[in-house]
């Protein structure tokens, strides 16, 4: 039985529904990360997983008890719970005060708060910072002040929306390493939403993509990122070759598909006839100057019409009947004298290429 579920969630406002047949299991002790573009619907979701809001329509379930609308049960599961804000805010007091008022508002004895406080300081990296005014602080301080705030009731599941946002590189590292401990050695049930991709692959076993107030797909890091299941989860996940065409041959699960007269080879259960969309990442493409005998059953032969360096890499857009984003590194792109209209080969293997089939 999962800790939290949502059945057919959906919240509107003002008449317009921002959120619409949301089903969602998380189970005990899972890390969940929600990741989707800004205006997805992200925060409203959590809002509703934390029971702050009460949905327009379908129903949560905390610990197998339906919490959508009664009073008494929604307060009883918010009590194993807590939520840390994308922008926490502090109060006029030192940081032990900051983080022990959770404990004083439910009558803890002041030993108990004392040994939790200090606990939860050490945990956040934040043991000699116990007697500074909060309002002083950083933001990736601030942060690690809320979440340890979160964390000192022993909640079941901790919420957080966008814990890194607006961070540097230095604080944000901070707070994913305090994340990971926690999700290492307190076993918390953790769901977080986050616009930083791999944070959500490096933290989470369970990846989330909500789209349009919809949520497209649910899966672990892998299935997300290399198996999305639509054109838009694929767009959103960083896959830049997206090309859309029709099965035009079946040999066992080996596809071949027409793409505007040109043919690739995938691996399928697609049938012939049927509408695809061909997804191959720029990574998996191999450039040479030559046709090479090899295991790569796509090979195509065009003309570069775009490079661009990024760092230690380069982009480079082929035109070979239809366009081919790969990426090499920019030495091996000078050893191969690459520029701008000399004709190459690019390569791919059929394994390398996913499959999603056209919605109609």
């Amino acid at each position: 039985m999962p800790l939290i579920e949502a059945t057919s969630l959906g919240q509107e406002y003002d008449g317009r529904y921002v959120l619409k047949g949301i089903d969602l299991r998380i189970n005990k002790g899972e890390a969940f990360a929600l990741i989707g573009p800004t205006g997805a619907g992200k925060t409203t979701l959590l809002r509703l997983l934390d029971l702050l809001d009460t949905p327009a329509s379908g129903q949560v379930f905390f610990d197998g008890v339906d919490v959508t609308r009664s009073g008494h049960r929604r307060l009883e599961a918010r009590r194993r719970m807590s939520y840390v804000q994308q922008k926490p805010a502090v109060f006029t007091m030192d940081v032990y005060g900051n983080i022990a008022c959770g404990l004083k508002w439910r009558h803890e004895k002041k030993e108990v708060i004392r040994r939790k406080v200090d606990s939860v300081l050490e945990l956040v990296g934040m043991a000699d910072y116990k007697n500074r005014d909060a309002r002083t602080l950083s933001g990736g301080e601030t942060q690690r002040v809320a979440i340890a705030r979160a964390l000192v009731t022993e909640p079941e599941v901790l919420i957080l929306d966008e814990p890194t946002a607006n961070l540097d590189p230095v604080s944000a590292s901070k707070i994913e390493a305090v994340l990971e401990k926690i999700i290492a050695e307190q076993k918390t049930t953790l769901i977080m939403a986050t616009h930083d991709m791999p944070q959500g692959q490096r933290l989470a076993g369970k990846i989330g993509v909500l789209i349009n107030g919809q949520l497209l797909q649910v899966g672990n890091p892998n299935d997300v990122f290399c198996s999305p299941q639509s054109k838009e989860v694929a767009e959103f996940v960083g896959v830049e070759n997206i090309l859309a065409g029709i099965i035009v041959e079946k040999d066992d699960s080996l596809a071949t598909i027409d793409i505007n007269g040109n043919t690739i080879q995938a691996v399928s259960d697609c049938a012939v006839g049927e509408k695809v969309h061909v997804c191959a990442r720029p990574e998996d493409i191999t450039f040479a100057l030559t046709r090479e005998a090899g295991s790569a059953r796509n090979v195509f032969e065009g003309s570069i019409s775009k490079m661009i360096a990024v760092g230690p890499l380069a982009r480079i857009e082929l035109d070979c009947g239809f366009p081919l984003l790969g990426v090499l590194t920019t030495r091996s792109a000078q050893e191969l004298q690459l520029t701008i209209g000399r004709r190459v080969y690019a390569s791919f293997k059929a394994t390398a290429v996913h499959v999603i089939k056209r919605r109609s």
